[in-house]
């Protein structure tokens, strides 16, 4: 069945139909997003607007519903994340109250962005707790394992060699993990009209190290080191550790290679010539030789980068 053709939408409407127990046969669908793995769409029903998310062929190759499922249900007394009206954990469904005057927010907007680092603050200091975790070299793997040729990166060995070798320099400095979005980029933050942000789509949601999410949220937008630094003082409320700085230049690294590995396992060739997909390496190697470079004068890590380069 087409993504685009009317069998479509009239599926989708009966969907609808079942979910909400009506036999109201004019709902009409107003595309939102055609993404790589889910369709949006926005309804309404008794004049209260909707968006339902519908899965596209294979997403379950790379989302798993059971635990998506599992993180709504722990998440869904907070205020201000998505409010799901319904999800279904096998086929994927999910319904959510349209959040009306709201957009995406803006990096180039310092105001909206500390008021999205609050947000994501606040949402790790709930410590919600799932049985799931997210593991970045895991990921990072089976993005190569996707790639059908060669990495286009001559250095991609030294690279992933120089990156992996920074996994057990992290794993001696995580000290407690909470539920995470994975996702946390700008692109899943709404602000609306009076200024509340809304956390939205937690579909890579998993336990793991709330820096990592900081990370998660830097690399997206493709902010350069002077307001990556300015990103971190804002989240930590200008009390952040030059150890706990370095940890989440670390994470950079990580998350830039495994970022720069699903640009190449998606092979589109506009995508692979994106400055996103170029930034993502780089801020691979970047990082890593940042760490490398200057880490070693912090006692602590300088203990480890030392021990395990």
């Amino acid at each position: 069945m087409r993504r685009d053709g009317e069998l479509y939408t009239l599926y989708i409407a009966e969907v609808i139909q079942s979910i909400f127990n009506t036999k109201d046969t004019n709902i009409e669908l107003i595309p939102l997003k055609q993404g790589m793995t889910n369709d949006s769409f926005i309804f309404s029903i008794n004049n209260e607007r909707y968006i339902i998310r519908v899965p596209g062929v294979n997403t379950e190759k790379i989302i798993n519903r059971h635990q998506e499922y599992d993180v709504y249900q722990a998440i869904k007394d907070e205020e201000f994340v998505e409010p799901v009206v319904y999800i279904d954990r096998e086929k994927g469904y999910k319904i959510s109250k349209f959040i009306e005057n709201s957009h995406t927010v803006n990096p180039k907007d310092w105001n909206e962005i500390s008021a999205c680092l609050k947000r994501l603050r606040d949402f790790h200091n709930q410590s919600h707790r799932v049985e799931h975790y997210f593991d970045v070299f895991e990921h990072i793997n089976y993005y190569e394992s996707l790639m059908p040729n060669a990495s286009i990166y001559e250095d991609y060995g030294d690279t992933k060699k120089n990156i992996e070798s920074l996994e057990p320099i992290i794993e001696n400095l995580v000290k407690e993990w909470t539920l995470c979005h994975i996702d946390a980029v700008c692109d899943n933050f709404l602000v609306t009209e009076n200024q509340d942000v809304y956390l939205i789509d937690f579909e890579y949601a998993a336990m793991q190290d709330p820096d990592l999410d900081l990370a998660m949220f830097i690399v997206y937008s493709l902010f350069n080191r002077q307001e990556i630094d300015q990103i971190i003082d804002i989240y930590f409320e200008h009390q952040v550790t030059p150890l706990k700085r370095y940890k989440i230049y670390s994470y950079i690294a990580m998350v830039g290679l495994l970022w720069s590995n699903w640009c190449e396992a998606k092979q589109d060739q506009d995508l692979l010539n994106s400055s996103y997909a170029k930034q993502q390496y780089n801020y691979a190697k970047t990082f890593y030789q940042i760490v490398f470079d200057e880490a070693r004068n912090i006692s602590e890590f300088g203990e480890l980068v030392n021990h395990h380069g």
